[in-house]
């Protein structure tokens, strides 16, 4: 049985320039998809995501889908993370993840996202992470969500600056990527900065409208 709060629900959909944006809950059958994009955006994708064991092709193999589907579907319904993917005009271009989910006193988590190329630039992203805001603050009933990006992805910061986040600091050599520790800038909002929804202040500075 589910515990996790605003799981598995669909949110949007969201317009924006590219197109119409909503977010589901991942399926096995994503797997072709996800291993496809994966493999094709290796240069897009690879400077900005944690250095793994294994090689990146082994690693987005479709045969690998099915175990971290099942993984991350189970630590959902335990109320740990929340993985869905994102859709634009209905076909997968990418992913957003609430993880690291924290209750009590601290009541946080994490936000984390990943969007295929050809859709970079088209408010995509912005879209996927206002929603996923709203519904973190809303049917999820957290306090905090924060998130982390390198301070030369100058393309991520930006969709982190206009969801509303503010930077916090700079976090030295905190993560693997690409081989090497790298910084990372620390980005955050609480409950209280959002007297109205994340969405609705997109729509009303024009960068987005319901669907």
């Amino acid at each position: 049985m589910s515990v996790h709060p605003g799981w598995p629900e669909k949110l949007g959909p969201l317009r924006v320039s590219a197109g119409v944006v909503t977010l589901r809950p991942i399926r096995l059958r994503d797997a072709s998809t996800w291993s496809r994009l994966r493999i094709r955006d290796r240069e897009h994708l690879e400077p900005w995501e944690p250095t793994g064991e294994s090689p990146w092709d082994a690693r987005h193999h479709v045969t690998v889908w099915p175990s971290l589907c099942g993984s991350l579907r189970s630590e959902a319904r335990k109320g740990r993370i929340l993985p869905l993917v994102i859709e634009l005009d209905g076909n997968y271009c990418g992913q957003i993840t609430i993880g690291n989910i924290v209750r009590g006193a601290l009541c946080s988590a994490w936000v984390g996202y990943w969007v295929a190329s050809d859709v970079t630039g088209g408010g995509v992203a912005t879209a996927a992470v206002a929603l996923t805001l709203d519904h973190a603050f809303s049917r999820v009933g957290l306090h905090r969500v924060e998130a982390t990006v390198r301070p030369e992805n100058s393309s991520s910061r930006a969709v982190l600056h206009n969801a509303g986040f503010r930077e916090e600091g700079l976090l030295r050599r905190y993560l693997d990527v690409d081989g090497q520790w790298r910084d990372h800038v620390l980005v955050g909002m609480t409950v209280e900065e959002i007297p109205i929804t994340v969405v609705d202040r997109l729509v009303r500075a024009g960068r987005a409208s319901w669907a």
